[in-house]
């Protein structure tokens, strides 16, 4: 499996990153390589087609419905929907908090009947119930955030050396629902918005690093990846808080970055990110 940073940035785009955008791929058992977006953010539509063109998208993750999270899916209709050249596969799957389709289509000022149906095929996550795409298995796990309905993802790549499994927090405060999606992953995606000292009367919204390395060492994670950071928090303290409590390699995610990703299967070794080349 690998994982392609498009964009790490908390809450909005900031001058380096978009939002909330990640592209994991992995191939099925006749080498056909398959590509999941989970969530994309605001800024992420334009980044995300220097790395993959559009049609290349095989499914669609979104953890919750704020614009940071979700927002450029309404820009992917747009393309789907009105590219002169046409659109060379169907509807693209999206599973997602129930709502949203009536959310994208808002956007646009236009009704549910056909509404963006032409561009996704609309499923709304069941909690914990398994969906298969391709060489993928995914589950959804209700968290904690003010928002309907928002959702830890975990990906499971069934490769040929063995299962590799990625859990994304989306956004969430700790939880057991939480550690539950981490359980046991090869890596643990996960947000770090707050910052201690500073958001401590702040809950049931973001994590800190702190508790984010907590969330990681109940689930026995074996690599965290701080994510979701905003502008104004500092990356060092980030990780150095992560690191008070999680004993093992901690990364933080940086957009047009590639990181592959070892399976439990597969020798245990450092994850040495690539920058991916894009035009300037």
């Amino acid at each position: 499996m690998e994982l392609t940073v498009i964009g790490c940035s908390g809450s909005f785009a900031g001058p380096h990153s978009p939002a909330s955008c990640y592209v994991v791929s992995g191939d099925d058992a006749e080498g056909r390589t398959w590509r999941l977006v989970l969530d994309m953010g605001s800024g992420a539509l334009g980044s995300i087609q220097r790395h993959l063109p559009l049609p290349a998208i095989d499914g669609i993750l979104v953890s919750h419905l704020h614009p940071d999270h979700c927002i450029d899916l309404a820009g992917l209709h747009i393309a789907v929907r009105w590219d002169p050249r046409g659109w060379p596969r169907g509807p693209i799957p999206m599973y997602s908090p129930a709502g949203s389709h009536a959310y994208l289509a808002h956007p646009h000022g236009i009704g549910l009947d056909p509404g963006l149906t032409g561009s996704f095929e609309f499923h709304d996550w069941q909690e914990r119930e398994a969906v298969e795409i391709g060489p993928f298995t995914v589950e959804a796990f209700r968290v904690v955030h003010p928002v309907p309905d928002p959702y830890a993802i975990r990906v499971v790549h069934h490769g040929p050396a063995g299962d590799t499994v990625l859990a994304y927090s989306g956004d969430s405060d700790a939880c057991d629902a939480l550690v539950e999606a981490a359980r046991d992953a090869d890596v643990f995606l996960c947000e770090a918005a707050y910052m201690e000292g500073r958001d401590d009367a702040l809950r049931g919204i973001h994590l800190t690093g702190l508790r984010a390395g907590e969330v990681a060492s109940r689930a026995g994670a074996r690599r965290l990846m701080l994510t979701h950071l905003p502008i104004w928090n500092d990356p060092v303290q980030a990780e150095e808080e992560a690191r008070r409590a999680y004993p093992g390699p901690v990364l933080m995610a940086q957009a047009d970055h590639r990181y592959p990703i070892p399976g439990a299967g597969e020798p245990d070794r450092t994850i040495t990110p690539a920058r991916v080349r894009v035009d300037p």
